[in-house]
């Protein structure tokens, strides 16, 4: 199991984000911001928006999402 933290993905927080793949960890982020904005958390809303917005713009999407991959790999266990 690694952790990144909700800033390590694009996020305004250090809520630690833990997962055994960077798919677990990009779905905890996603969780955390879904839960942030709708709890009125205006700070997460621009992270959430990118999130979002990532998809529609596959390339870009796609270099944000292998970008992360490499980083959660080079991440230590534990």
């Amino acid at each position: 199991m690694k952790t990144m933290t909700c800033r390590q993905l694009g996020g305004p927080c250090d809520l630690a984000l833990h997962g055994d793949s960077a798919d677990d960890v990009i779905k905890a982020q996603d969780q955390h911001l879904k839960d942030a904005t709708t709890a009125g958390d205006t700070e997460h809303q621009a992270a959430r928006d990118a999130m979002k917005g990532r998809w529609k713009n596959p390339i870009k999407g796609m270099g944000w999402y292998n970008d992360t991959k490499k980083a959660f790999a080079a991440l230590p266990e534990g």
